[in-house]
């Protein structure tokens, strides 16, 4: 299974790609929009992880490509704020399947990831 993980930090990115590939996932990691709409341009992914707090650009614009390109391609964000916490997110983004905190440990992230992909 195929995953694109569009996080700032780079360090939390290759964490989670460890996480992913020891789990028999082929992971791309990028940590900002115009590498992440560029990717997706080329490449198929079954789960996008997605920072919503995207320094470099906008998470918003990214997934709502990625429901054009990849419709789908199932999008995972990720947050350290209680932004769109009453859900609303769900309506803007007809991919979206789950919002988590960035503290979510990296094993849980995992199956979810194996869990959705699987739904796609």
């Amino acid at each position: 299974m195929r995953v694109l993980i569009v996080e700032s930090s780079k360090e939390l990115g290759q964490i989670w790609q460890r996480y992913l590939e020891r789990a028999d996932c082929e992971v791309t990691l990028v940590h900002d929009q115009e590498s992440a709409t560029d990717i997706l341009t080329t490449a198929n992914f079954a789960v996008i992880i997605l920072d919503l707090a995207l320094e470099g650009g906008s998470a918003l614009a990214v997934a709502d490509y990625a429901s054009f390109r990849l419709p789908d391609a199932q999008v995972v964000f990720v947050t350290n704020t209680s932004f769109f916490s009453d859900g609303s997110i769900f309506q803007h983004i007809p991919n979206v399947r789950a919002v988590v905190q960035r503290e979510t440990p990296p094993s849980d992230l995992t199956e979810m990831v194996r869990y959705y992909a699987n739904d796609s």
